[in-house]
């Protein structure tokens, strides 16, 4: 193939304008082309799928087995500044050489397929670890699981962190229907965890019929714990006083529970001591899941996107102690639960600084306005204030002008959101 690209960031712009459909909901055509790649991988794979906490349970499992000495590969999305985020080898960032190295193995493996730009990447990242010397891959899903790229691939090890309802257009509008989703990455006599306390019937019975392994939290793995260690108990092993993840927040202990129990079952394969898991879960880290920033005001960044992380976010806020004003910099997709992340939330801040996103299926500043102004309360108390901006970095920037050193600034909701946040501080330091 002559006139490939020859940067990253022109592979990257022209895989956004070569498929008509942002997200194409199917397996064939990915699963042709990862034939004729011969793409397959010599090691464990670990797959996580779930509606939240994929990101943090990836971290800790490539934080635990790099503790542990072991080789890991880890492929996660959305990136918020560079697109080598979504693929780390050794706990290192891809560098843009391998990258189009399999972005030009694709292509030419691809001949007429057309494929989305997720769909382009995700075998591309995929070919990259499976050629990597490794001894684990993580894999992190997309959208639901079923029908998701990444579901070409056969894991050793399912992981179905949290369902909840989000991207209904895609995965239908009640937990069973989306439950069904994401059991679709469970595979015949492998282990299929899930960490959600209350799991969909759907997700049971989907991992029933088709013979697989079921852990299920309460069932086969649990924990137990006080304010200043927790235990870990599977099937067969048990995990006492480890330290409390570093990741903050209410749901973290469940996403470290199925951590555990997937250690548990590649123990023979990838065996990892004590002192190595309780490492891994204090030296974890991952940008944008209630992620403090250092310095005054304080600042949070949470990628809170549906009322299920919004309610995790509240009460994260609530444990944070007394200041004085809260700001948020809010900016969401329209096809979110906007009124569902109000709800949650409406009650924590004091001044609102909405914002619309570069994408043509954001919200506008002026709806993400006048929903705040439909939902009871937000504008009933004089002090309070909601003000539309153009850009998140133009809404930040207003808030760190604005807020007191005893005050707080919250910025959640789309990725896109917290990575103009991001692009904001980075410019500020240069």
């Amino acid at each position: 193939m002559s006139n490939l690209p020859a940067s990253l960031p022109e592979w990257l712009a022209l895989l956004e304008t070569r498929h008509s459909k942002e997200i194409d909901m199917g397996l064939e055509r990915v699963a042709s082309v990862k034939k004729r790649l011969g793409l397959q991988f010599s090691c464990p794979v670990i797959m996580v799928g779930g509606t939240n906490g994929k990101g943090s349970t990836c971290a800790m499992l490539e934080a635990v087995y790099l503790q542990a000495g072991y080789r890991v590969g880890l492929y996660s999305k959305p990136h918020f500044l560079d697109f080598n985020e979504r693929a780390r080898i050794n706990g290192e960032n891809v560098d843009d050489a391998s990258l189009i190295k399999a972005f030009t193995a694709v292509e030419n493996a691809r001949e007429s397929t057309s494929l989305t730009y997720f769909e382009f990447t995700t075998l591309a990242i995929c070919q990259l670890l499976a050629e990597a010397p490794l001894d684990v891959v993580i894999l992190e899903v997309g959208l639901g699981g079923r029908l998701d790229a990444v579901n070409v691939i056969d894991a050793d090890v399912a992981i179905v962190t949290s369902v909840d309802i989000d991207h209904t257009d895609y995965l239908g509008d009640t937990r069973e229907k989306i439950g069904f989703e994401k059991a679709g990455i469970f595979r015949p006599g492998k282990a299929a965890i899930c960490s959600d306390p209350v799991p969909p019937q759907s997700l049971i019975d989907h991992a029933n019929a088709i013979g697989a392994d079921l852990w299920l939290f309460g069932r086969d793995f649990n924990y137990a714990g006080d304010k200043q260690q927790w235990n870990f108990g599977g099937r067969t092993q048990r995990r006492n006083s480890l330290g409390y993840p570093s990741l903050r927040g209410a749901n973290q202990l469940l996403n470290a529970s199925g951590v555990l129990a997937a250690l548990e079952v590649l123990r023979n394969e990838l065996p990892v001591g004590a002192q190595e898991v309780r490492t891994g879960l204090v030296m974890v880290e991952l940008p944008g899941r209630f992620q403090v920033m250092p310095g005054r005001p304080a600042v949070v960044l949470d990628v809170a996107h549906n009322p299920h992380a919004a309610a995790t976010l509240s009460q994260n806020l609530d444990n944070m102690g007394f200041h004085a004003y809260t700001y948020a910099v809010f900016g969401s997709m329209l096809d979110k639960d906007i009124d569902g992340v109000i709800a949650q939330l409406k009650d924590k801040v004091d001044h609102w600084y909405v914002t619309g996103l570069p994408l043509p299926r954001a919200a506008t500043a002026a709806q993400l306005k006048q929903k705040l102004l439909d939902a009871a309360g937000v504008l009933s108390d004089p002090e309070k204030t909601i003000v539309a901006f153009e850009s998140p970095e133009a809404a930040y920037a207003e808030a760190i002008s604005k807020a007191g050193e005893n005050d707080r600034i919250v910025v959640f909701g789309s990725f896109l959101t917290v990575a103009g946040a991001m692009r904001a501080r980075r410019t500020a330091l240069h």
